[in-house]
C-alpha cells in the first residue's frame, strides 16, 4: 500500500473541468494495483479511508501533520491485519482477534516496531476514531474495541464519556509529591518560632503563639500524623518525656478516633519535638487556656465537660470514657477542668486551634518572600511525605542501630529502646514505614514511595557505606562502573 500527498500544482493539465477540493498535503492511500476504485458497488477499503482523511480538516483536525499522522496509524493497522487474512471491516471477533496480536507485536515484537505507552494509547485513539466514523457512515458494522462508561468533570459540569479500555496504563512521574530536604526542614521551623535562617531573632516579624506553633510543626514533621490525626490530639494523649535527651526515637500512640479508618498505631516522635510540645504544654498553653470560660458553640453540640482526666481518659459529663474512642467532633466539644478546651493546640481565649493548613502555608509564604525565593508551598500532608522520606534514608543508612548501639553503651537502663530500635533498622523498611504511617498493606507503602525520590537515599546510603567500609574512593567507583560497559556492540545508550 502506497502513501501519497496530495498538491494541486499543474492540475490544469488533468482534463478536470474545476479545481479539485482536496486540501493540500492530504494523505492518499493506493492500493498496489494502483487503483482508487473498483466501480459501482461496496469501496475499496484504502477508498473509505480516504473519505474519512478527508472529513478530517472540518471535524477538529485542521494541521497537516495530523492527517499524516492519522494516516499511518490507519495504513499500519491495515497492512497488519493483512498479513493474517483479516478484513480491515471484518466481523467483531476477527478484529478483536487481530487487536490482541497487534497489542503484542507493538508491546514484545521487533524493537524497531515497539511502541511506548504513551503512543500506543494514540494510535487506539486514532483507530477508534476511525471506525466510529465508518460505523456511523455504513462502511462497517463492527469494531475491535471495548469500553467503558466514565464520569469526568469539564469546567465544573460532570458528564459521562466512553473510554477506551485497548490502552496501556503509562508509568507516572517519578516524583510527583513533594518533601522537604533537611535545610529547608529548618528553614521552616524557625520560621514557624518566628526565627531567621540562622537562627537568630527576626526583627521584622511579629507573631503570635510562636510557640504552639513551632511545637505542632515539629510533631507533624516528626511523626508524620494526618492532619486530622494531629490536629485533634488532646493535651492527656501525649507520651511523657524520657529523664535524658536521647537519640532512640521515641513511641507514640496514635489515638483510633482521630485516625484514618478509625485504626490505632503506635508512630515514633524525636525527643527535640517531644520536648517542644512539653514545653508548650508547661508554659504557653497553660498562659491561654487556663482559667478562661471558652465553651463549643451551640451549633456543635452540648458542651463535654471532663473530670478526673489521665492519660488513658476521663469523666465526660460525669461517665467514665476512653480518649481513644471519642471522634474529631466530640474532642472538639471538651471543655478542662480548670478551663479551654481539651485539645492539645488552643487559641487566645481557650478554644481549639486546628487551621494548620493556613498557618502553614503564610509560614512559606513570609520564608520565600523574606529569605528564600525557591522555598516551597507547604501544607500539612507535605510535612508527613518529609516524615517518610527522612525515616526511609535513616532505616536505610542504619542511623537507628547507630543511635540504639550508642545509647546501650552510655545507658544500659534504656535496654528495651535500644532493642527496639535495633529491630526497627534490622527489618524491611517498608514495613517499617508502613506501621508508621498507618497503611492497610505494604502495597500502599510501595506505591506511595514511587511517588517520591527514593533513588537518592538508596544511593547515598550505599556510597556512605562503602566508604565507612573502606571498599572504594568515589573515582575509583566511577572507574569501575565504567569498565562494566567497555566493549558492549549491542546498540545501547552505554
Amino acid at each position: 500500500m502506497i502513501l501519497s500527498f496530495f498538491a494541486s500544482r499543474g492540475w490544469e493539465s488533468w482534463d478536470l473541468e474545476h479545481r479539485p477540493l482536496l486540501p493540500e498535503r492530504m494523505p492518499v492511500l493506493i492500493d498496489d494495483d494502483l487503483r482508487l476504485e473498483d466501480g459501482p458497488g461496496a469501496p475499496r477499503p484504502a477508498a473509505v479511508v480516504n473519505r474519512w482523511l478527508r472529513g478530517l480538516p472540518s471535524s477538529g483536525c485542521p494541521a497537516p501533520s495530523s492527517w499524516e499522522s492519522y494516516a499511518r496509524v490507519v495504513k499500519e493497522w491495515m497492512e497488519f491485519l493483512a498479513e493474517y487474512g483479516v478484513a480491515l471491516f471484518g466481523s467483531r471477533e476477527q478484529l478483536k482477534h487481530g487487536l490482541g496480536k497487534y497489542a503484542e507485536y507493538r508491546a514484545a515484537g521487533p524493537v524497531k516496531e515497539r511502541f511506548a505507552a504513551a503512543t500506543w494509547g494514540q494510535h487506539m485513539s486514532v483507530l477508534s476514531l476511525f471506525y466510529r466514523w465508518a460505523i456511523g457512515e455504513g462502511h462497517g458494522e463492527a469494531e475491535p474495541f471495548s469500553y467503558r462508561t466514565a464520569r469526568a468533570l469539564f469546567a465544573g459540569t460532570g458528564r459521562e464519556v466512553r473510554v477506551n479500555l485497548a490502552v496501556r496504563r503509562a508509568p507516572k512521574p517519578h516524583v510527583t509529591i513533594k518533601y522537604l530536604e533537611p535545610d529547608f526542614t529548618q528553614l521552616f521551623l524557625n520560621g514557624l518560632r518566628g526565627l531567621a535562617p540562622d537562627g537568630g531573632p527576626d526583627g521584622g516579624y511579629r507573631g503570635r503563639e510562636l510557640a504552639r506553633n513551632a511545637a505542632i510543626g515539629h510533631l507533624a514533621l516528626s511523626t508524620g500524623l494526618r492532619l486530622q490525626e494531629f490536629s485533634y490530639l488532646l493535651a492527656y494523649e501525649i507520651p511523657a518525656l524520657p529523664p535524658q535527651p536521647t537519640q532512640v526515637p521515641i513511641p507514640f500512640p496514635v489515638p483510633s478516633g482521630v485516625t484514618k479508618g478509625r485504626k490505632f498505631r503506635i508512630t515514633w516522635v524525636s525527643y527535640d519535638a517531644l520536648a517542644a510540645v512539653h514545653h508548650y504544654l508547661e508554659l504557653d498553653r497553660p498562659a491561654t487556656a487556663d482559667g478562661t470560660s471558652w465553651l463549643p458553640p451551640r451549633r456543635q453540640g452540648e458542651p463535654l465537660l471532663v473530670s478526673d482526666p489521665d492519660e488513658r481518659g476521663g469523666r465526660v459529663n460525669g461517665v467514665r470514657r476512653r480518649w481513644e474512642t471519642l471522634a474529631p467532633g466530640e474532642r472538639r466539644r471538651l471543655v478542662a477542668p480548670d478551663g479551654g478546651s481539651c485539645v492539645l493546640a488552643v487559641r487566645n481565649g481557650g478554644g481549639p486551634f486546628t487551621a494548620w493548613a493556613s498557618v502553614f502555608e503564610r509560614t512559606s509564604d513570609r520564608i520565600r518572600a523574606r529569605f528564600e525565593p525557591r522555598f516551597p508551598h507547604v501544607n500539612p500532608h507535605r510535612l508527613r511525605h518529609s516524615m517518610a522520606m527522612r525515616t526511609l534514608e535513616y532505616l536505610v543508612s542504619g542511623h537507628y542501630r547507630q543511635a540504639a548501639g550508642l545509647v546501650a553503651a552510655t545507658d544500659p537502663s534504656t535496654g528495651p529502646d535500644a532493642a527496639l530500635v535495633f529491630y526497627l533498622s534490622k527489618a524491611d523498611p517498608l514495613l517499617v514505614l508502613r506501621d508508621l504511617l498507618g497503611h492497610s498493606s505494604v502495597l500502599t507503602t510501595e506505591k506511595y514511595l514511587r511517588r517520591l525520590d527514593t533513588t537518592r537515599i538508596f544511593r547515598e546510603a550505599y556510597e556512605q557505606a562503602g566508604r565507612a567500609g573502606g571498599l572504594l574512593t568515589e573515582m575509583e567507583a566511577d572507574r569501575e562502573a565504567d569498565a562494566e560497559f567497555t566493549g558492549d556492540t549491542d546498540g545501547g545508550d552505554a
